[in-house]
């Protein structure tokens, strides 16, 4: 097994920090990491003199490289190295194109540079930021042999799914002075000769790519030391004071994007503060669901906050009013109030917004790509088509119809106005009377809708792990919970006089400059969560911790490396074994995971993949933090400095107190047993 670093930065670019290179820390590099290939691939830039002076300097298979802004995403690029001079035209080509942050090149243009792209290796982000996804993947994947991911996770999940490319584990280190923690991130190929050719064919078979030399993909290096961990289930085990948790610190900073569950960091302290923490934190998890409960809702409000019925009556009022004082004046009327426009009335002008959610319906119908067979089965795309295209020409029309009376409107206005200032009679007062009467309707349907939405009653069950989240809606109870619920520091006493009339109750919020108009829908009816236990109560204190454990244990998923710190110093054996070690061996099968304990119900139960142990030994009179690891059924587990120690020992001192402790306790459960 050969192993290469293919992704490897020497010049700072508009790409990168400033860092100053060092060749001695790239020796030093290639040294200790035992590398066999090595890639120079620089932002955007070939530097063919500094690339010679580092093949010259390293005895190891170096490759002439450039990593391209490839449309918003990143692809290495990376030559045999036959000939220099000739590349470095090609990515000079290259620099000229992206000469500040954010440019990029197109596929066309990177296909123009380099030529047939099947002369080179071609890597791409795939599993890694910024990625190449998408149509720019589907146009390189003729020429690509392997995407890059940044995690054994990513690597793993590729490895195992047949529709994704090989996966590649890179350093993407910058080579500098001060480059004191070295990289853990390589790739073992099973490769002879180290040519770009062999390397490619190596790459195009996933059998032949591993990340580990002698564990394959069981096992990944996460210390600069050597020392590795297994992709699935790890067990950490020791003594007080061992180094346990300086060992899982030190996975946190060297892994990225880690979630660490730290010891006692769900445990309730005080029980007031915590139950309410608990309660935040449960419907800040589940906020989307509100937004989406009430969506109807906030539809509903920003058509109803147009609506002023205060107003709509004072037209109205004002409206009879001059109606009444025009037919009292009658037989007095000149030749100026005679005339036909001096009363008109304006064009109504249509409403659009049904017709434009009727070509979106449509449009979305044609587009759906998820359900097109069963779409295709009943309904004719051209004939949906040729509805859409009618549908917008009809909308069209009416647009150019509204604006021809909009027109109209404004000139009848103009005239009347004139009209109006040449005569002594009264002018009866324009107003839309099918609008206030629809006005009035809206006003009550968005009543009934409230007073339904603030009815008791249960609008969403959860089960999670044993455990049950129910969301209730019904009314706020004082002006407090509203507040609460606004997130605004705002009285709202004297709306909540108006919460039993919603349309008053919205009008009295709208009064409010403080409050933000799209958040009002969230202010009238309380959605709150109750989590419930297996028998249909409440959560008690120490079932709280439980379901935040559970919870934060499976939002691991979204992370890379998971780990806990003695999960049995909070919780229970029959909690960890049915519930704990279930979801920890269920996530291992997907994401590397390391556990701390001293319980045998977590360290020999939940059936660990690897076996670590920290020790603190004394050599010279001086304290020396060592690790031991090595598979559960492994006699002896083994440091990176080549000591031993004995498996059955560490375990039965580790989580059972030692064997006559252990011994012990079986005859007594024997004997409690019989």
């Amino acid at each position: 097994m050969k192993k290469i670093d293919l992704h490897i930065h020497t010049i700072p670019t508009i790409s990168d920090s400033q860092f100053d290179f060092s060749i001695d820390a790239f020796k030093r590099y290639v040294a200790e990491a035992n590398l066999d290939a090595v890639a120079v691939t620089n932002h955007d830039v070939f530097d063919r003199a500094q690339f010679r002076e580092i093949k010259e300097a390293l005895d190891i298979t170096v490759f002439p490289g450039i990593e391209v802004n490839l449309e918003k995403g990143h692809v290495l690029i990376i030559s045999d190295g036959s000939n220099l001079e000739d590349f470095e035209a090609r990515t000079n080509l290259v620099s000229g194109k992206i000469t500040q942050v954010g440019d990029s090149i197109s596929v066309e243009e990177l296909v123009k540079i380099f030529g047939d792209l099947g002369n080179y290796l071609v890597i791409p982000h795939y599993d890694k930021n910024p990625p190449i996804a998408g149509e720019t993947l589907e146009k390189i994947k003729q020429y690509t042999t392997a995407g890059e991911v940044d995690s054994a996770k990513k690597f793993i999940r590729a490895i195992r799914d047949e529709t994704k490319l090989t996966p590649v584990l890179f350093s993407d280190v910058r080579i500098k002075n001060d480059l004191t923690k070295l990289p853990t991130r390589q790739t073992f190929i099973d490769c002879g000769e180290l040519t770009l050719h062999a390397i490619k064919s190596c790459l195009r078979d996933k059998a032949k790519v591993a990340l580990s030399e002698n564990d394959g993909n069981k096992l990944w290096q996460i210390f600069d030391n050597g020392q590795k961990l297994s992709t699935g289930l790890n067990i950490l085990l020791g003594e007080r004071s061992s180094g346990k948790t300086y060992t899982l610190d030190k996975i946190s900073s060297t892994a990225e994007n880690v979630k660490y569950i730290e010891q006692f960091s769900l445990v309730q302290k005080d029980e007031a503060s915590y139950a309410r923490e608990f309660k935040d934190d449960v419907e800040r998890k589940r906020s989307c669901f509100i937004d989406e409960y009430l969506s109807g809702l906030k539809k509903v409000l920003d058509d109803i906050m147009h609506v002023d019925l205060g107003a709509n009556g004072r037209q109205v009022e004002q409206y009879l009013a001059t109606l009444l004082k025009s037919a009292e004046d009658a037989d007095r009327r000149d030749a100026f109030s005679k005339t036909a426009l001096f009363d008109e009335a304006d064009f109504p002008v249509g409403q659009t917004n049904t017709l434009k959610e009727l070509i979106e319906s449509v449009r979305q119908v044609i587009e759906n790509v998820e359900y097109k067979s069963i779409i295709e089965k009943h309904l004719e795309v051209e004939s949906l088509k040729g509805l859409a295209c009618e549908l917008i020409e009809l909308l069209w029309n009416k647009a150019i119809e509204d604006k021809k009376k909009m027109f109209v409107n404004g000139l009848v206005k103009d005239v009347k106005q004139r009209l109006k200032m040449r005569t002594s009679a009264v002018q009866v007062e324009d107003v839309d009377l099918y609008k206030v009467s629809m006005d009035r309707k809206r006003v009550e349907r968005f009543t009934e809708i409230v007073e339904f939405l603030k009815r008791e009653a249960v609008v969403s069950e959860e089960s999670i792990q044993g455990f049950r989240v129910e969301a209730r809606k019904e009314p706020f109870s004082g002006a407090g919970e509203i507040k609460d619920a606004s997130g605004v520091k705002t009285a709202f006493s004297d709306a909540y006089k108006a919460y039993g009339d919603p349309y008053k109750y919205l009008r009295a919020l709208l009064s409010n400059e403080s409050l933000t108009r799209s958040e009002l829908y969230k202010l009238f009816v309380k959605i709150s969560y109750r989590i419930l236990n297996s028998d249909g109560f409440e959560v008690s204190g120490g079932e709280r911790s439980e379901f935040r454990l559970l919870q934060e244990i499976t939002d691991a998923q979204k992370y890379d490396v998971l780990l806990i710190d003695e999960p049995e110093s909070s919780f229970d054996n029959l909690f960890l074994k049915s519930d704990v070690n279930q979801i920890l061996k269920e996530i291992s099968k997907s994401m590397p995971v390391v556990v701390v304990t001293h319980n045998s119900t977590v360290g020999a139960s939940v059936g660990a993949d690897y076996l670590l142990y920290a020790r603190k030994e004394l050599e010279a009179g001086k304290p020396v933090y060592r690790l031991y690891s090595g598979y559960p059924t492994d006699k002896k587990l083994f440091s990176i400095d080549g000591k031993t120690i004995s498996s059955h020992g560490i375990v039965m001192d580790s989580l059972e107190a030692g064997t006559d402790a252990y011994d012990g306790r079986r005859q007594r459960y024997e004997a409690i047993k019989h």
